[in-house]
């Protein structure tokens, strides 16, 4: 079965509720103009989720909702963290954890990024959990391994079943917000290398299944190459996805070819 595009758009620190309603508002039509030939995403920060959730419901639009991290606890004394719980109850579909900006400056692990898939499963939000590698590991021969070494500890403990709910997402470090990017070449390369992890864990049927995005200073521009490779199933995109007139080319590039 062919794996369904995504793009998915992180919105990191930007946003307030009312402009993050009015973006996924303006994003509504063009995405239902593509007929679910893929799966679009917003992440807004937590102070926008509300807003946004609820002008999807509202719309009924096709626009999936994501969170950009969440704590593995239900509830607690977790000063300034969000649970599961609180996800779910705004109707929330995707959370991504482990994005290099929160291993970076939160002290983010793949023990506790581990945490974090596994109280997402059980609450059924879908992870999307990325990976990448820095400047000086790739340059140092390191970076399959290190990628792997993510891979392996971040979906430990996690059964075939559970994987079908997983989307992994490849963001070399070196390439986020720099305007730097991987050449197709090496995200097909990386992507692969992915595919045939989750193949030694979960099995080559499910492996086949789980899709891979590549992110990393995803443009207009450039994103058509990337959604020819063939382990690339989309892109998590960062700051195009911050208006329409950038985000929806990236949106319809990843539309498979009749």
């Amino acid at each position: 079965m062919a794996r369904l595009p995504m793009v998915a758009g992180n919105w990191k620190m930007h946003k307030t509720g009312g402009q993050g309603a009015i973006l996924t508002q303006n994003l509504e039509y063009p995405v239902r103009d593509i007929k679910g030939a893929v799966e679009v995403v917003v992440a807004p920060p937590f102070t926008a989720l509300q807003s946004v959730s609820s002008s999807i419901e509202f719309d009924k639009s096709p626009v999936k909702l994501a969170a950009q991290t969440m704590h593995w606890e239900d509830e607690g004394a977790y000063t300034g963290e969000v649970s599961p719980v609180m996800l779910t109850n705004l109707r929330v579909d995707y959370v991504i954890l482990g994005h290099s900006e929160r291993r970076e400056y939160c002290a983010e692990t793949d023990v506790t990024v581990n945490r974090k898939v596994r109280a997402a499963l059980s609450h059924k939000l879908r992870p999307l959990v990325c990976c990448g590698e820095s400047l000086a590991t790739r340059e140092g021969g390191g970076a399959t391994a290190f990628v792997e070494r993510q891979i392996r500890e971040g979906l430990a403990g996690l059964d075939a079943r559970d994987a079908e709910q997983l989307v992994i997402a490849y963001e070399p470090i070196w390439a986020i917000g720099t305007g730097r990017t991987a050449t197709p070449a090496q995200a097909q390369e990386m992507c692969k290398h992915i595919r045939a992890t989750l193949a030694a864990l979960f099995g080559p049927a499910v492996a086949g299944d789980i899709r891979i995005l590549y992110g990393g200073s995803v443009k207009p521009e450039n994103a058509a190459l990337f959604f020819g490779q063939p382990d690339v199933d989309g892109a998590l995109v960062g700051g195009a996805s911050l208006a329409v007139e950038t985000f929806m080319p990236i949106v319809t590039a990843a539309i498979p070819a009749a």
